[in-house]
């Protein structure tokens, strides 16, 4: 297809607009990069998968996809033996999740058979997995104590420990003899161990290890020798509670790791149901309908609205093109929607080539074409020094040597910059020798909209 054309014909916003109705990033792509289908075969695929998911919505609602991530590479170095970050494992849990959900969406709402069936049947749950992460990670910088007996335990101790260092230290602080010596009645820590905090001229009062000073070096941060055995073990401790996450996380990166092509098979069948999905709530906000399609030329929109404009005042209009005629010249005053309607046949032709509906009444009928080109509004060209006419010569020409009878060629006020008189003999020139190409081609009058 003519990129540039597709530009001048507004697809574009059609794909904004459509990539807004996807979640996961990777759909968003693909919506934003839609073109056309250029095959009768996969132009009817694509929208016969847009109107099972409008169908499908329709009796059921949209399955939520969530803003999963793309794992694969996660899911690569877990195969690999490499071991996962807390949040690279929660993100392949979500995406577990929402396989489980999706699929579930779909089972649960049975009725006739969908094209979009062979999407859902392709998705693998695996509950096992995705409870045995979410169960041992809380978030990416806390696991549970539930993630194994063993790190219960060690926590369990390190909290008693904790405790009793505490409470060693409180009847310290509140004693009358050392309450003279501290700077505060507070306890403390420092590198993770608990200390209280003692005036520096009393120092050589409390028995301790000094492990800080104060900026104004008025206090040191002292642990008294009663606690240092204490505190010692739980050093030991966060040392095995340490190894203990490291083999947890380990353990979760293989799991996923063994599952890491399965993975990786179902988000890709998700971001194509979440595209898919897209196409059908853009169909619902459109009141779009399904265009009936064929490869004779053949045109037939019925009420059919420009899909930008607003839809409260946007007039419906009837084009047909290809079965008494295979050129089409519109006329009338300006303002009178000649450009809105010429825009509308391209826009809606590339929708449906896109496996989009479109906002046209029940039955419209579209031509499948390999190419189609439009040459409107202001071609100005500062960067090449052309007049808006010479611009606009430049781009018929390429138009006249690339259309065919699989063509659909979009002109807007041909022959207009020029003398009135030589433009009308331009245009009647160029509008035989498409006619003769075999292009089926429409174009307004050379008056200005």
């Amino acid at each position: 297809m003519d990129t540039k054309s597709l530009k001048a014909l507004e697809l574009d916003k059609i794909a904004a607009k459509l990539a807004s109705f996807a979640s996961i990033p990777e759909a968003k792509e693909l919506a934003l990069a839609l073109s056309p289908f250029e095959t009768l075969y996969d132009v009817q695929a694509a929208v016969n998968q847009t109107n099972a998911a409008y169908v499908l919505m329709a009796k059921y609602g949209s399955p939520s996809f969530g803003a999963i991530k793309n794992v694969s590479s996660s899911l690569s170095r877990a195969g690999a033996g490499g071991v996962l970050t807390m949040r690279e494992l929660l993100d392949v849990g979500e995406v577990l999740r929402v396989i489980r959900s999706v699929q579930n969406w779909r089972f649960d709402n049975p009725g006739a058979d969908s094209c979009l069936d062979v999407y859902f049947s392709s998705l693998v749950p695996n509950r096992h997995v995705e409870d045995s992460i979410f169960t041992a990670i809380v978030s990416e910088e806390e696991i549970s104590d539930l993630a194994s007996p063993a790190l219960a335990d060690i926590r369990r101790k390190i909290r008693n420990k904790s405790q009793g260092i505490r409470e060693k230290l409180e009847s310290m602080v509140r004693s009358g003899y050392y309450q003279k010596f501290l700077q505060e009645a507070l306890i403390t820590q420092r590198g993770g161990r608990f200390v209280i905090p003692v005036k520096a001229e009393h120092r050589g009062d409390v028995p301790g290890l000094v492990h800080d000073t104060s900026g104004s070096g008025a206090t040191v941060f002292i642990e008294p020798m009663a606690v240092v055995e204490a505190n010692n073990e739980i050093k030991v401790l966060e040392s095995k509670e340490r190894e203990e996450i490291e083999r947890i996380l380990s353990e979760l990166s293989a799991m996923a790791g063994e599952l890491a092509d399965s993975i990786k098979h179902n988000f890709e069948s998700l971001v194509e149901l979440n595209l898919i999905f897209a196409k059908g709530q853009l169909a619902y906000q459109m009141k779009a309908s399904v265009p009936l399609l064929n490869t004779e030329g053949v045109t037939e929109l019925r009420r059919a609205r420009h899909p930008l404009l607003d839809p409260k005042t946007v007039v419906a209009t009837d084009i047909r093109l290809g079965e008494d005629f295979d050129t089409l010249v519109i006329t009338g005053p300006n303002t009178g929607g000649k450009t809105v309607s010429l825009k509308t046949l391209g826009l809606l032709t590339l929708m449906a080539q896109c496996g989009l509906l479109i906002p046209a009444a029940d039955e419209s009928r579209v031509c499948v074409y390999e190419n189609v080109f439009a040459d409107i509004g202001d071609e100005q060209s500062i960067e090449q020094s052309l007049s808006t006419f010479s611009a606009h010569m430049v781009n018929i020409i390429s138009i006249l040597e690339r259309s065919d009878e699989r063509s659909l060629v979009l002109i807007d006020e041909l022959g207009a910059g020029t003398d009135p008189v030589e433009g009308a003999a331009l245009a009647t020139a160029i509008l035989e020798r498409l006619h003769l190409s075999g292009a089926k081609w429409r174009r307004p009058p050379t008056t200005r909209n």
